[in-house]
């Protein structure tokens, strides 16, 4: 199953298409094809409520079973000094990257719109986007609370402060049935993910078949330069991650993303990392990642290591200052840069995010609101690379913070590292 199940999702792609296609040109008018494309959504909110209902506790059980197997505090001091650093380091890459190729590409150039004189409602939800909000947000005033609402950056501050509690009293025999019990309950999310990952199929159909019935083939062409010079900016992001993955992992690099390529394309077709977390987390660990960096680095990775969304970002606002002629030198680019990754930090539990960002920054630089619809109406389209990318970023950060763990660690343990990747190719 599992080994079909990528060919599935391509077939419910390319299903959906043609299913969408079909409906879009027979439905008499838009609000027909609306009502249409509400009856394939029911199929795809399934799916993501099945994906959502698991996210937390999986989420949970991963990191406070690789919490409690360290040795010390010292470890996970050690790991997320690490994973930090190559998040941070990440994040400015992506942004730097796509600035410059939408100022090499110039997508927005020629459009020569004009801004109004009266604010402009996004219907997103710009409020709060700042330092304070967002580190005080990282906080969880209750767990059921953050468990509801499936915020992983509160999941993991509780989770971390659990498993270092339950690893500093691991050993004594009040806590030890405590300890296999959550240990017993990795295994029992991961096959309830395999169980709801056969719907997957079912769910990519109704996205697509969704999508493509509301807005039409003809939007791929409007905004065809767009959509182009993103699409080859997340190619170039691709090579680069790969290449840096390659200076850790060598030739493994390739098993690696072979590993991915099912979670990635469930994020690329649904444009949603939580579709992607729980088969995300099954994979690197086939591939050999030890399970604690896993739990410890990848729901991490999800709050602050969006490579895609960066790029995303620091596209739109130059687009948009192109299709309205606003000059934009480059120190106030490079200013908008920093900003930008500032800014972005939290955006994961936020609706539509990384518009969010934008819309948020914009007023700051003096770019219009309408350019921020602009993006809204292909912001689907964009979402899906941007998400995938999001995936293999994660997926190369925490196989490179594995491999530097591995080597730290007894030469035995590293070469089960090596070997398990061999098994994967």
């Amino acid at each position: 199953m599992k080994n079909r199940l990528t060919l599935y999702i391509a077939v419910g792609m390319v299903l959906g298409v043609a299913a969408g296609y079909a409906c879009h040109s027979s439905a008499a008018d838009p609000a027909a094809a609306k009502v249409i494309a509400g009856y394939f959504s029911i199929v795809t909110d399934i799916f993501l409520r099945l994906i959502k209902m698991i996210i937390a506790p999986l989420v949970f059980a991963t990191l406070v079973s690789g919490l409690a197997g360290m040795d010390s505090g010292r470890d996970v001091g050690r790991i997320g000094l690490r994973t930090m650093g190559w998040f941070v380091c990440a994040s400015l890459a992506s942004l730097a990257l796509g600035l410059l190729l939408a100022n090499l590409t110039q997508p927005g150039a020629g459009l020569h719109m004009v801004a109004g004189s009266g604010d402009v409602n996004t219907g997103l939800n710009t409020s709060g986007l700042n330092f304070r909000d967002v580190l005080t947000h990282a906080f969880p005033t209750s767990l059921l609370d953050a468990m509801a609402r499936n915020d992983i950056l509160q999941i993991l501050v509780f989770s971390v402060f659990f498993g270092l509690g339950l690893g500093a009293l691991k050993h004594d025999p009040r806590v030890m049935a405590l300890v296999q019990a959550i240990d017993g309950l990795v295994p029992v999310m991961l096959r309830l993910t395999d169980y709801v990952m056969r719907a997957a199929p079912f769910g990519v159909f109704g996205a697509i078949a969704s999508a493509v019935t509301l807005r039409g083939l003809g939007v791929l062409l409007t905004y065809g330069k767009l959509i182009g010079s993103f699409y080859l900016g997340l190619a170039v992001l691709w090579a680069l991650l790969v290449g840096v993955g390659y200076l850790f992992l060598g030739r493994q690099v390739g098993a690696l993303l072979k590993a991915i390529r099912e979670p990635a394309m469930l994020a690329f077709s649904t444009a949603s990392s939580e579709a992607a977390y729980p088969r995300l987390t099954e994979q690197l660990e086939k591939f050999g990642v030890d399970k604690k960096v896993v739990g410890f680095t990848l729901p991490l990775g999800y709050a602050f290591n969006l490579d895609g969304s960066m790029m995303y970002q620091s596209f739109a606002a130059i687009f948009i200052a192109q299709a309205f002629g606003i000059d934009m030198p480059v120190s106030q680019q490079i200013f908008m840069l920093l900003v930008l990754m500032l800014s972005s930090k939290g955006m994961a539990s936020v609706p539509r995010g990384s518009v969010v960002v934008v819309a948020a920054v914009a007023p700051l630089f003096h770019l219009p609101a309408e350019g921020v619809v602009m993006v809204l109406a292909i912001d689907q389209i964009l979402d899906m690379g941007r998400t995938m990318t999001n995936v293999i970023g994660n997926s190369v950060a925490t196989a490179v913070i594995a491999k530097w763990e591995a080597r730290r660690s007894a030469a035995p343990a590293a070469q089960q590292f090596d070997q398990l990747q061999g098994e994967v190719q």
